[in-house]
């Protein structure tokens, strides 16, 4: 099979599909590899590199689409991107199709076979393209949260973990998942007084038992989650429902009950967010104020650290890149269960219930 990997054009998106590990192994399984020029690049992987492990280099995204059996991307098709996406063309990417009905039309209208990273799920429920991922950014909303709360940054102006004598701030963790458990362990480190609630009992029970003391958990509701908002100074929405958009926990309303300065960070933002003045930003412009209280909303974060990201990606989605290419879609999904429920889009049909009822298709 000819597998391509464009360069990310999604703003401040550095991140690649593949590592020159990643091209090596699918070279050594029989399968040729063509790479945009410096598609790398900005994960810190040369054209060289990747040249260097047998790789094709190629100038542009036309020819990387036109030659192209599978693509494996990063980020979802941009609407410069359409076009060049072939019927029956294998699209193996993070697409979050709950957060945007436009791609979804236009990855149906181009009938190509659409599997997207978010929702290939194991036996367990677990998501195992989207974990490495999710662990980055549970970390990293601990530390843009810690930044934007500093005073300059329009924040409360207070340090996570206090000092001697001072105490502690209060973080708010909604979801007990992979991004809201790395996101506590990160704020219990800095010393934090962290409670972090979920619906699930069990995992509740879980995250009790292997936390450090200054974690709480709590069962979540909407009063439960009201009786902590005057006192909360960083809150992180972390909740994610497969596939589909996440549910807005906080209301516009809600922000009224928080101190002005109080930092938002919306890890969900990629699904819809559930915060519900929560809309997307990024990088280069991260935070915006809604009645004084600090919203950080990029809906890439972990495009900030690519290599690391990159290369905890790619660990993850090769196994599954090789079973596409070495069985071709329709054998690797019929083989694997997993594959097969991240299998949404194909000659021209959509086939995820979830998103059919969002977009009344």
């Amino acid at each position: 099979m000819i597998i391509a990997v464009p360069k990310e054009i999604k703003k401040q998106e550095s991140r690649v599909g593949l590592t020159p590990a990643g091209v090596q192994s699918l070279i050594a399984a029989g399968h040729q590899v063509y790479l945009e020029t410096q598609a790398g690049l900005g994960s810190g992987f040369s054209d060289s590199a990747y040249e260097l492990v047998g790789a094709h280099i190629l100038g542009t995204p036309q020819e990387v689409y036109a030659i192209a059996d599978m693509i494996v991307k990063v980020k979802e098709p941009l609407a410069s991107e359409y076009p060049l996406i072939k019927p029956k063309q294998i699209l193996f990417t993070y697409f979050h199709f709950a957060a945007s009905k436009e791609l979804t039309h236009a990855m149906i209208e181009s009938k190509a076979t659409c599997i997207a990273y978010e929702t290939v799920e194991l036996a367990d429920r677990s998501l195992p393209l989207l974990t490495p991922m999710s662990e980055v950014a549970g970390r990293m909303a601990i530390q843009v949260g810690a930044y934007f709360l500093g005073k300059p940054q329009g924040g409360k102006g207070k340090m996570l973990g206090g000092v001697p004598g001072v105490k502690p701030a209060n973080v708010l963790i909604l979801g007990g998942g992979v991004v809201g458990t790395q996101a506590a362990r990160m704020a219990a480190g800095l010393g934090a007084n962290v409670t972090i609630m979920d619906t699930n009992l069990a995992r509740l029970r879980y995250l009790s038992d292997v936390m450090p003391a200054n974690v709480h958990t709590q069962y979540s509701t909407s009063h439960a989650i009201q009786e902590h908002l005057p006192n909360v100074d960083l809150l992180v929405g972390a909740v994610l429902l497969h596939g589909i958009k996440a549910p807005h926990l906080i209301k516009k309303e809600d922000l009224k009950r928080m101190q002005p300065g109080t930092v938002l960070v919306d890890v969900a933002v990629d699904q819809g967010g559930c915060i519900e003045t929560c809309h997307p930003t990024t990088h280069e412009d991260p935070v915006y104020e809604v009645d004084g209280i600090l919203h950080y909303c990029v809906a890439n974060m972990p495009g900030a650290v690519p290599q690391t990201s990159t290369m905890a990606l790619t660990q993850a989605t090769l196994p599954y890149v090789l079973l596409l290419a070495n069985q071709g879609y329709q054998d690797a999904c019929s083989s694997n269960d997993a594959l097969n429920k991240g299998l949404t889009i194909y000659d021209g049909k959509l086939y995820h219930p979830g998103l059919a009822a969002a977009f009344s298709l």
